[in-house]
C-alpha cells in the first residue's frame, strides 16, 4: 500500500469517528468568542472610564463652587468687621465731642475760682456743668434711680448699712451716698444707700445685769 492510500485511509477513519466533526467546529469557533470577551471587556472598561471623568468634572466643579462660596464668605466677615469698626469709631467720636461743652463749662468754672472774689461764681460754674451732664447722660438714654424712701431692692440697691429707725419701715431706703442709673430698663450702676431695719426688743434690768 502506497504511503498516499494509507493518508487517504486514515482521514476516511478520522471522519467516521463519532464527534469529530464536532470538536473540529468547536476549535474554529474557540478564538471568535475569545476576541467578543475581549471586546465586551474593553467597552466595560471604556464605559468605567467615563463614569470617573464625568466625576472627576463634577468633583472639580463643586470644589470650584466651595472655594468661590468660602472667598465670598471670608470677604463678606472682613466687611462687616470693617462696618463694624467704623461704627464703633463713629459712635466714640459722638460720645467724645458731646462732652467737650462740659470740659468747657469746667475750665469756666476753675478760672472763675482762681480769679477769688465771692464763691457764687464758682457755685453757679459747677451747677452749670451738673445740668450739661445731666442733659449728657439724659441724650445717651440714661436716668437716675430713685432710691431715698423705697423699698429696698437688691437688684437697683447696694445696702451698705442698715441703721435703726422709728420713722421708717423696715427695709426702707432712708439715705443715698451715691446714685443709682438706669440706661433703659437695665441697671448702670446701682444705687448705694443706707437701709432702716427695725428696732431691737429692750433688755430688762436683770438681762442687762447678766
Amino acid at each position: 500500500m502506497t504511503e498516499k492510500s494509507k493518508h487517504k485511509d486514515l482521514e476516511t477513519v478520522e471522519a467516521g469517528i463519532p464527534g469529530a466533526e464536532a470538536a473540529e467546529s468547536a476549535k474554529s469557533d474557540e478564538p471568535s468568542q475569545q476576541d467578543e470577551s475581549a471586546m465586551a471587556a474593553q467597552a466595560e472598561v471604556d464605559r468605567l472610564a467615563a463614569i470617573i471623568e464625568e466625576k472627576d468634572k463634577e468633583i472639580a466643579e463643586l470644589k470650584d463652587k466651595y472655594l468661590r462660596s468660602l472667598a465670598d464668605s471670608e470677604n463678606a466677615r472682613k466687611r462687616i468687621r470693617q462696618q463694624s469698626e467704623e461704627s464703633v469709631r463713629i459712635q466714640r467720636e459722638a460720645l467724645l465731642r458731646d462732652l467737650l461743652p462740659i470740659i468747657d463749662d469746667l475750665e469756666r468754672a476753675v478760672d472763675a475760682a482762681r480769679g477769688g472774689g465771692n464763691g457764687k461764681p464758682i457755685v453757679e460754674g459747677v451747677e452749670m456743668v451738673l445740668r450739661s451732664m445731666h442733659d449728657f447722660l439724659r441724650n445717651q438714654g440714661v436716668s437716675q434711680l430713685s432710691a431715698i424712701g423705697q423699698a429696698f431692692d437688691p437688684t437697683r440697691h447696694e445696702a451698705i448699712d442698715r441703721v435703726e429707725s422709728e420713722s421708717h419701715d423696715p427695709n426702707t431706703v432712708v439715705q443715698e451716698f451715691n446714685r443709682g442709673y438706669l440706661i433703659g430698663e437695665r441697671v448702670l450702676r446701682p444705687a448705694r444707700v443706707t437701709v432702716a431695719k427695725a428696732a431691737e426688743p429692750e433688755k430688762d434690768e436683770e438681762e442687762a445685769k447678766d
